[in-house]
């Protein structure tokens, strides 16, 4: 059942992205474009976003549990720490610089165009990155721990 409800979730996020134009890097740099040829009409979807999802969001945390899974998984991190600032910037640079957010860079993988190809690749790669050099620094801190531990 979860598969399904991830199936159907996922197929209504890429009609919500395909309606909305927000797979259109067009659209999508017009919108960021405040200082030039300005299209605002990315902040009705945003506006609309928000009204569909906060009652949503509001439903699921009065939930014990969720429908489709033994538990919730909320964030838990509430700290805005130098991690979450470079990668809030890295993905507003990068959205900034083509109009493509992972969401519709897959959706426009489907266009076969080398350059949404060339992006896909290169987000993918910098997930990997991102896992490795994770695994490293929690390897690291790991090890420190051990070495100034009162036992040993």
């Amino acid at each position: 059942m979860l598969m399904i409800a991830s199936l159907v979730c996922g197929l209504v996020f890429g009609a919500g992205l395909l309606i909305s134009g927000m797979v259109q890097t067009t659209k999508v740099l017009g919108f960021l474009d405040i200082f030039g040829d300005w299209d605002p009409s990315l902040a009705v979807v945003m506006g609309a976003a928000l009204a569909v999802s906060a009652p949503g969001f509001l439903l699921v945390r009065r939930r014990a549990q969720p429908l489709f899974a033994a538990q919730n998984f909320w964030p838990t991190k509430m700290s805005i720490d130098r991690p979450l600032v470079v990668g809030a910037a890295l993905f507003g640079i990068g959205w900034g610089l083509v109009g493509l957010c992972p969401g519709p860079a897959l959706e426009n993988l489907a266009t076969l165009s080398p350059a949404v190809i060339v992006f896909a690749l290169a987000m993918a790669a910098g997930m990997v990155v991102h896992r490795l050099w994770q695994a490293t620094s929690s390897k690291m801190i790991n090890e420190a721990t051990l070495r100034t531990a009162a036992d040993g």
